[in-house]
C-alpha cells in the first residue's frame, strides 16, 4: 500500500471513528509532536493537547468528504501542530515582544523540508536494511533495535566470542553504508 493509499485509509478511519485507525496515528505521530512542543517552551500536558486539538480538525477535515491530502498525513499533523502551537504561544505571550513576528521567527516551510529530507533517508535506510539480508539484517537489528550486547549476539548467533561478532557487526555496517549510499547516489 503506497503512503497516499495508507493515508486515504487512515483518513476514512477517522470519519467512521474507527479507534485502532485513531489508535495507531496517536503510535506513530505524538512523539513527534511531543518533541515538537517539548523543544519549544512546552510540557507534556501541553503537547498532549495541542495533538487533541489537531486530532478534531483531522476528524472535522474527514468527515467534511472534500478534503484532498496534498501531503503525507503525518506532515498535515504536524504542520497543524505547529500552527496550533504558535497560536497558543501568542495567546500566552511567552516570546513577549517577539510574539507578533513568531510567524516569520519559526519557518514552517524549513520544519516541513527538514521532517521531509529525514523521512526520505529513514525510508532510504529501510530499503537498504530490507536489500542487506541475512544474517546482517537480524544482526544490526539485535544490536541497535533490540539493544543486546555483543555477548548475547555471539551467542544468539553462534559466533565463538563476542569479539567475533562485533566484527561481524562491522561488516555487516559496511555493507549497509554501501547499500544506502548507493541508492542516496541514484535519487539525487
Amino acid at each position: 500500500m503506497t503512503n497516499s493509499e495508507q493515508d486515504k485509509h487512515l483518513l476514512e478511519g477517522v470519519a467512521l471513528n474507527d479507534r485502532k485507525v485513531i489508535e495507531s496515528i496517536y503510535r506513530d505521530n505524538y512523539p513527534m509532536i511531543q518533541s515538537l512542543i517539548l523543544n519549544n517552551n512546552g510540557n507534556s500536558d501541553e503537547a498532549r493537547d495541542i495533538f487533541q486539538e489537531a486530532m478534531i480538525v483531522v476528524y472535522e477535515k474527514a468527515i467534511s468528504g472534500s478534503f484532498e491530502l496534498h501531503c503525507q498525513l503525518k506532515t498535515y499533523i504536524y504542520s497543524v501542530c505547529r500552527r496550533l502551537w504558535l497560536k497558543r504561544l501568542q495567546q500566552l505571550q511567552r516570546y513577549g515582544s517577539l510574539a507578533e513576528n513568531v510567524e516569520e521567527t519559526v519557518s514552517v516551510e524549513e520544519d516541513l523540508e527538514v521532517h521531509e529530507k529525514h523521512n526520505a533517508d529513514f525510508i532510504m535506510m529501510e530499503e537498504a536494511m530490507n536489500k542487506i539480508g541475512e544474517p546482517c539484517k537480524s544482526l544490526l537489528d539485535a544490536y541497535y533495535i533490540q539493544k543486546k550486547n555483543m555477548q548475547e549476539i555471539a551467542v544468539d548467533f553462534g559466533y565463538t566470542n563476542a569479539d567475533n561478532a562485533k566484527t561481524q557487526k562491522y561488516k555487516c555496517l559496511v555493507r549497509l553504508k554501501k547499500l544506502f549510499f548507493a541508492q542516496f547516489k541514484n535519487g539525487l
